[in-house]
Order: structure tokens, then C-alpha cells, then sequence
């Protein structure tokens, strides 16, 4: 028996994991017990069914969505655009220095610092844009029916959220800064796979031009 949730992943399609789910109550359903019990199992195993399954695409430090629900999201979105010829652009931001932090104060306080990050990006976009942790300090945003030119208002302001924040960890004040990349979809990207190099792309020139800037890549680069 699994004694932790957050433990459990699954590769298994979510259609799928629904089925389960619902053959596992109808045969609760026919078991010699009483009505009261069928229920209270079913509620019990509806709620490990849930958490697991939140747990599975969410980020458990950031509360963010995770690497594996970005997957799924990403292709979604991406054939989507390309199928209805919807405006998508693809954000990559990280964390300037972020090892220096780690480094310097410990883990304990890297993590603070990719929470309260995280906490600034829910805060900064849209409601409608969708924001996922991509491993270690690196992030991703989609941003649908949003060309790159339109981008560049909540990304600045994103930026200058985080410039801006007054962090502290142990009483040592902690001034934190972002990079950020971005590339709208156009004609001339096939896959997913070339749509996510070109914002990787335009990640590492804010990178490597100085950092805490955003730079948009236009459809010729």
C-alpha cells in the first residue's frame, strides 16, 4: 500500500485514469455492505483519485503547473495555433544567478526566492495565460492569442515585479532579477520541438547581453 500520494506519478493518458476510476466505484457499488460504507470508500478513494492526479501536474514547491503538464499543454496549444492559425507566443525566463543565491544563503533560501518568483508571474499575467515551472529556476509561459508585439507590456511588467521586490531571507536583504525570452509561432515552425528552441534562443541572448532584460525574437531570427 502507497503511503504517500505525492509519491505516485502516472504516464498513463488522463482518459484512461478516468476510466479506472469510475470501474473502480462500480464495483464498490455492488459490494454486500452497507449504502453508508459504499459511499464513504468511494468518497475516499475519489479525493486520493484528485490529489494524485493534481499532484501528477503540479509543482509541489511552487504551486505552479509542472515540466510534465507544460508537455501537454504545449502540444495542445501548439497544434491548435497552427491548425486555426491562433496568435501563441512562448515565454522562457529564469532566474539571474540563481546558483550564486543558492551558493551563497543555501537551498532553503533558493526555494523562498523560486516561490516568491512564482507568486509574481500568478500575479503579473493573465488569467487566460498559463505559467509552468520547467525545472530548476527555468519557467515557461504560454501566452495565447498574443503576438510578440503585445507580449512585450505584461513581460516588462513581469520584470520589473521581480526588479522590484523587496526579498529579504535571515535579515540579508536579497535583490533578485529575471531574463526573459520570447517567440510567437509563425509559418516557418513545423514542431513544437523548433517553437521551444526558438524562445531557448532568445532566452539565452537576454542571458548572455547582460541580463535582467526581455528579448523578443521577431519571425526572420
Amino acid at each position: 500500500m502507497v503511503e504517500n500520494i505525492e509519491e505516485l506519478s502516472f504516464d498513463i493518458p488522463d482518459s484512461i485514469l478516468d476510466e479506472i476510476q469510475q470501474n473502480i466505484q462500480n464495483v464498490i457499488r455492488t459490494f454486500d455492505i452497507p449504502e453508508e460504507n459504499k459511499l464513504e470508500v468511494i468518497k475516499q478513494i475519489n479525493y486520493i483519485y484528485t490529489r494524485t492526479k493534481y499532484l501528477s501536474m503540479t509543482d509541489e514547491l511552487t504551486g505552479l503547473s509542472n515540466r510534465r503538464c507544460f508537455d501537454s499543454s504545449f502540444e495542445k496549444e501548439f497544434l491548435r495555433a497552427k491548425r486555426y492559425n491562433n496568435k501563441l507566443t512562448l515565454v522562457i525566463f529564469d532566474i539571474d544567478f540563481f546558483k550564486q543565491v543558492n551558493d551563497t544563503y543555501g537551498h532553503q533560501c533558493g526555494d523562498y526566492i523560486l516561490k516568491q518568483v512564482s507568486n509574481a508571474a500568478l500575479q503579473t499575467f493573465r488569467k487566460t495565460d498559463s505559467v509552468f515551472r520547467f525545472g530548476g529556476e527555468e519557467f515557461t509561459v504560454l501566452l495565447t492569442e498574443t503576438d510578440i508585439e503585445k507580449a512585450i507590456i505584461p513581460l516588462e511588467r513581469f520584470r520589473k515585479t521581480v526588479e522590484t521586490l523587496n526579498l529579504s531571507y535571515q535579515n540579508q536583504p536579497i535583490h533578485i532579477t529575471v531574463s526573459i525570452g520570447a517567440f510567437q509561432l509563425n509559418d516557418n515552425i513545423f514542431s513544437k520541438e523548433e517553437f521551444l528552441q526558438k524562445a531557448d534562443e532568445a532566452l539565452y541572448e537576454a542571458k548572455n547581453s547582460g541580463r535582467n532584460k526581455t528579448v523578443l525574437f521577431s519571425n526572420c531570427q
